[in-house]
């Protein structure tokens, strides 16, 4: 297109564009901080989903392979630090994750019985400690904060003197 109707099109676009001239720059300001933000929880949110599946899978290898047989003293506190220390070295995330490890006797809340049918029985208890990345995060116009920690727990019931007994 050339000529006198070009031209009056040029002219009628660069009017309109001239009325606007920084709403881009604008709308670019508020968006970036809130697209950042969201983009920090997905990461987060992924990397809690990750550290879940790798400990659901993970705790329940280590309390079948140290809760059992724990080597060295047979207490249930040297068991319990086996599994916690195993398990925190099998999932590898020290900046981000934490493990913590408990074991009960699964009779002690009933009562002790003389006729019990599996005294031995021990349940315990993995806990998964998740701190998100970044703490806190502040942009101008909004704030992240993130939760202190996230948790996610798995229970296991083992018999601890009869290897490959799971309830």
């Amino acid at each position: 297109m050339s000529g006198p109707v070009a031209t009056s099109v040029r002219q009628r676009f660069t009017r309109r564009l001239r009325g606007r001239s920084g709403q881009m720059t604008v709308e670019l300001a508020v968006l970036v901080p809130v697209v950042i933000v969201v983009a920090l929880v997905v990461v987060n949110l992924m990397e809690f989903v990750d550290a879940c599946a790798a400990f659901d899978r993970l705790s329940l290898d280590e309390v079948i392979a140290e809760g059992v047989s724990p080597a060295g003293e047979q207490s249930m506190p040297a068991s319990v630090a086996a599994v916690e220390d195993a398990l925190r070295a099998a999932l590898g995330r020290e900046t981000h994750c934490d493990v913590e490890v408990r074991a009960e006797r699964v009779s002690e809340g009933e009562g002790e019985s003389l006729l019990s049918v599996a005294p031995l029985l021990t349940r315990y208890t993995c806990t998964l400690v998740f701190r998100p990345w970044p703490r806190e995060l502040r942009l101008p116009g909004i704030s992240y904060s993130a939760p202190l920690k996230l948790r996610h727990e798995r229970t296991l019931v083992i018999d601890r003197y009869r290897p490959g007994v799971v309830v």
